[in-house]
């Protein structure tokens, strides 16, 4: 059994950093801010997307990504945090030998920062695929297969994909395996049925017990 874990709204809580960072360059085009939930809604499908609809007076413009990318690389470790539990939980997971990987839509750049400045990065091996890694984005299974053959795998229904939006939940349903929706992250179900939700990240130990 591997598990795959989203990013944004799974492991970290990067919604001040993120919403402070599209503010930034709202108003560096000229442009009001925007609140911050209306922001996060748009997380999870990669920066463009984000962009397009939180800035969607400069579509069909690169200056937005530029912008949003150049500021966010200064910025993003400014007030994300992990989540309560998520160290210990996949400290748990790692001393078992299950295999882990990360499948996000966030930049190469900042996932490999993010993961390393909270001293996870070792937890997931080769197994990360970011933003613009493959082709397509969650909720397509390319992203969580790609994830699964750096790690020397292929996905099997027994593995879990560990998300806080229903772009993880369809892409594990894709993909054949199961899904665990994070109740506590930012994102959004929709009509998404996961397989399970969880309303702390340690509860992922418990579940995972369950199930085996």
């Amino acid at each position: 059994m591997a598990i795959y874990f989203d990013l944004d709204g799974t492991l970290i809580d990067s919604r001040a950093d993120l919403a402070a960072t599209v503010n930034h360059t709202r108003r560096d085009l000229g442009l009001a801010e925007l609140p911050q939930d209306d922001i996060l809604r748009h997380v999870g499908r990669g920066a463009r997307h984000l962009l397009a609809n939180a800035i969607p007076e400069a579509a069909g413009s690169d200056s937005p990504v530029e912008l949003f990318m150049s500021h966010y690389g200064e910025h993003m470790l400014d007030a994300v945090t992990l989540y309560p539990g998520v160290r210990e939980t996949l400290d748990a997971l790692h001393s078992r030998g299950c295999p882990l990987g990360i499948n996000t839509a966030k930049p190469r750049f900042a996932t490999l920062a993010i993961l390393e400045h909270f001293g996870l990065t070792a937890h997931f091996a080769s197994g990360i695929v970011a933003g613009g890694d493959t082709a397509e984005f969650k909720p397509s299974a390319q992203p969580l297969l790609e994830c699964a053959r750096r790690l020397g795998r292929e996905i099997s229904p027994d593995d879990w994909m560990v998300g806080d939006n229903w772009t993880d939940v369809e892409c594990a349903k894709n993909a054949g395996c199961k899904s665990a929706f994070c109740a506590f992250g930012f994102g959004i179900l929709r009509d998404s049925i996961p397989t399970a939700t969880i309303q702390s990240f340690p509860e992922l130990l418990t579940l995972l017990h369950s199930e085996t």
